[in-house]
């Protein structure tokens, strides 16, 4: 399952007061895949779909399909800010690296 820091806790929840969608969540989504292994994105959501599991922590709730569990186990979403660039990071698990085999993103 994917673990979540304080930090991502903390810059989530006041991204979601800030545009006044307190009780929403985050979704982690699968945004496709290439030769390096799969892409993911997050959104925001009002509600869980019916095949969602919902993972929470100190009051911010993520959705995650069923389907992709297996594929994040072990990952973490974090948050980043190193003053030039900020943003939410998912990273760890078992992703594949990609190497210099691969054509398309070497």
């Amino acid at each position: 399952m994917v673990t979540i820091s304080e930090k991502a806790v903390e810059k989530a929840k006041a991204i979601l007061a800030a545009e006044g969608k307190d009780s929403w969540g985050l979704r982690i989504y699968s945004a496709g895949g290439g030769c390096c292994g799969p892409s993911y994105g997050l959104d925001i959501d009002e509600k869980p779909l019916s095949d969602d599991e919902i993972i929470e922590k100190d009051g911010l709730k993520v959705f995650v399909d069923r389907n992709m569990v297996g594929t994040l186990a072990g990952m973490q979403l974090d948050y980043f800010d190193d003053g030039d660039r900020e943003g939410f990071t998912l990273s760890g698990g078992a992703a594949p690296s990609c190497g210099s085999g691969c054509k398309s993103c070497g």
